[in-house]
């Protein structure tokens, strides 16, 4: 059973620290990556066939985005990784995958570079502990800022 690194896919400029840092560790360690993109959710109803359309068009734009960043991923483990698309809260969204998949076997996240923090999906997950998905997960928070040969040396 192969160890899978979860890495969520966001807007952040440090979210492609953590992808690299988990294909490496994925290939090092004969893994695989698994990459979450989430989606929000609207709640006009009453704008139902709008919101429909905006739903299929974040879903198409989900979809090209984690086939282009796969490609990377793929190039860096050595393997294809796993494409997983949720709706909803990234929280909420990661402990449904993780308890979907036992063999996801940490989380990979990159703190923000900024000075306002490491950001707030990174603060969440500290705050809520070890147990995500109804397991215990380790988490590994990659700094941001990490060059390509770092992340090389760590892996």
């Amino acid at each position: 059973m192969p160890r899978k690194f979860l890495v969520v896919v966001d807007d952040s400029p440090e979210f492609e620290a953590a992808l690299r840092f988990a294909s490496r560790r994925a290939k090092s360690t004969g893994g695989r990556v698994v990459m979450l993109r989430v989606l929000p959710t609207d709640s006009d109803a009453h704008w139902s066939g709008v919101r429909e359309e905006i739903e299929r068009q974040q879903r198409q734009e989900a979809e090209i985005l984690l086939n282009r960043l796969g490609e990377e991923a793929q190039t860096r483990s050595g393997a294809a990784p796993v494409f997983l698309i949720e709706k909803g809260e990234a929280q909420a969204a990661i402990k449904k995958v993780v308890a979907a998949d036992p063999e996801i076997k940490i989380l990979v996240l990159a703190a923000g570079t900024s000075s306002r923090g490491p950001g707030p999906l990174v603060s969440a997950i500290i705050k809520q502990g070890a147990q995500i998905g109804g397991r215990k997960l380790p988490v590994t928070i990659v700094p941001g800022e990490l060059t390509e040969d770092e992340i090389e040396d760590l892996a």
